[in-house]
């Protein structure tokens, strides 16, 4: 790939290298520059610009960084669209994060263009949360290295990046007891291993409290697992000190096996890990009784996402395993008060408006988002177009006809119906309609108009994947053939000012005061460009019904 300084006339179809003012308007790096282009920055007083420009054997950064995101996703791990060469990966569930460490460090030796960052193996998330960040450095990548990228993410059978869900457990509970355990200390262990589970939709279904002893607590864990509980936890009265302690020689008496006795984590230290068949059955170390991370918590997550846990992970997690001052801890040791943790990168919340009030005029004695396109209403493919995506909600703003537009947006309780009684007073109505609409923790809304039947997934994917107010990308527009067109994601900052919008003019009067948020992203879909006001239109389409 070429990379340098060009005269400004020679710098056609070159991509901008660094952005540049150009008269009122701002060119973003990644911009791939045409003629009217040139024309602008000669206009601006640019003579020279940095551009880049691909040879034959390189890979544009969107292409190369999504190629690699979907080979490296596996199950509940869902490769979103990539922008300005950065593909993310997100949990589409509630579990753990698997990743194959090893690969990662793997891939990123293959090439310095190619870059993948991951959450920490094992690590909890959240649905939309993000776990990776596949992100091409320059402009392009050799296709060779991309190619090699995706040979190894194939080859070891498994995917480099997955989430296991956390599954609802009936999990047993065996509390011992010596002369002297109070009561309270009982009920305040099986709270604080009641309340661990709740975050992983589990719950203790049973429970035996019990002498410290080794027969009973044999005979609780016989029962127990009779019961169909699993996996099984006890805690004792007294911390195991040996494999030869009341509870691991409980668990062998039972008929079970100690697979290991200790792990490198504290506080932690003194937990049993064992088995009794396919039970998981573990000693708990007495810190797990605080709400405070420990070890125990480790061991907890995997078995309530389906994971085996074995003698190797118990001395893998030392690593890391040194947790006592770490901000994850509500206290630590010394009474200080930790730093706040930051928040997880996750996936913005984004939802669509597909506006659909309008009053049809100029349609005649029809109304053109009931006309047929292929075989279903006009309004049915906008819709369904919002639907495939995995933004939500998606809201049908109605007005004019209502319930003849309802009926043929189709899709039952998977739509969000909001209606403007108003709609006769133009689209800023239904605009500020749909705006009250939208759940408090939106981040950002695609905004789609319903006689718009051939814009794509993909196009909405691509804005969205394009959003990011951090980076200055608040605004969102798609672009074919260097014109903008429609749907336009707007980010919640600009919420109040759509909500105050009046007429029938739409949002496009706020581009100029705020230019310096719009993105244009370009997309290979001209239906961005194409609405259908007409039957005369309609019919030019082709495959039409008026």
């Amino acid at each position: 790939m070429f990379f340098g300084p060009v005269a400004v006339s020679g710098a056609r179809g070159a991509i901008l290298g660094h952005s540049l003012a150009v008269g009122n308007d701002r060119f973003r790096k990644g911009r791939r520059l045409s003629d009217e282009d040139i024309a602008a920055l000669a206009a601006a007083g640019h003579r020279e610009v940095y551009v880049a420009r691909l040879d034959a054997g390189d890979m544009a950064e969107d292409e190369a960084a999504q190629r690699i995101a979907v080979a490296a996703a596996g199950p509940q791990a869902r490769a979103a669209a990539a922008f300005t060469g950065r593909a993310n990966l997100y949990a589409e569930t509630a579990g753990i994060a698997v990743i194959d460490g090893a690969r990662v460090a793997a891939l990123n030796q293959l090439d310095e263009a190619l870059t993948v960052a991951t959450v920490a193996p094992w690590e909890p998330v959240e649905a939309g949360q993000m776990l990776a960040t596949v992100k091409i450095i320059p402009f392009a990548a050799p296709c060779t290295a991309i190619e090699r990228g995706e040979a190894l993410l194939a080859a070891a059978g498994e995917p480099l990046v997955r989430v296991a869900p956390f599954q609802p457990r009936d999990v047993g509970l065996v509390l011992t007891r010596v002369a002297g355990t109070k009561d309270s200390v009982l009920a305040k262990t099986g709270q604080a291993v009641a309340g661990r589970l709740a975050q992983f939709g589990s719950r203790i279904a049973a429970s035996r409290t019990v002498a410290h002893e080794t027969a009973a607590v044999a005979g609780a864990i016989s029962e127990l697992k009779a019961a169909g509980c699993a996996p099984i936890f006890v805690f004792g009265a007294s911390a195991t000190v040996d494999r030869g302690d009341v509870v691991p020689a409980g668990l062998v008496a039972a008929g079970g096996e100690v697979l290991h006795f200790g792990m490198p984590v504290d506080p932690g230290n003194l937990l049993v890990l064992g088995r009794h068949g396919a039970v998981p059955v573990v000693g708990v170390p007495g810190c797990a009784r605080s709400p405070k991370l420990n070890g125990f918590d480790w061991v907890l997550q995997r078995l309530c996402a389906g994971l085996e846990v074995t003698s190797r992970d118990i001395t893998a997690m030392g690593l890391g395993g040194l947790l006592k001052e770490i901000p994850s801890r509500p206290m630590p040791r010394d009474g200080t008060a930790p730093p706040a943790a930051p928040a997880a990168p996750r996936r913005p919340n984004i939802a669509v408006l597909v506006l659909a009030a309008g009053l049809s005029r100029r349609f005649g004695d029809g109304h053109k988002l009931l006309a047929e396109v292929d075989g279903r209403p006009v309004i049915r493919h906008v819709v369904e177009t919002a639907l495939q995506t995995d933004h939500r909600p998606v809201l049908l703003v109605t007005g004019h006809q209502a319930d003849a537009v309802t009926a043929a947006a189709g899709n039952g309780d998977r739509l969000q119906v909001v209606h403007n009684p108003a709609y006769a007073e133009g689209l800023a109505g239904s605009l500020r309609t749909g705006m009250a609409a939208l759940p408090p923790d939106t981040d950002g809304v695609l905004v789609c108009l319903g006689d718009m039947p051939d814009v794509s997934t993909m196009v909405l994917d691509q804005l969205a994947a394009a959003f990011n107010p951090v980076e200055g990308r608040a605004i969102c527009l798609p672009v074919f053939n260097g014109k903008r067109g429609n749907p336009a994601l707007w980010g919640a900052q600009f919420f109040d000012e759509l909500a105050r919008l009046q007429g029938d003019s739409g949002a496009r009067s706020l581009f100029m005061p705020h230019a310096e948020w719009i993105c244009e992203v370009p997309v290979d879909c001209a239906g961005i460009l194409l609405d259908y006001d007409t039957p005369a239109m309609l019919a030019a389409r082709g495959n039409t019904t008026a």
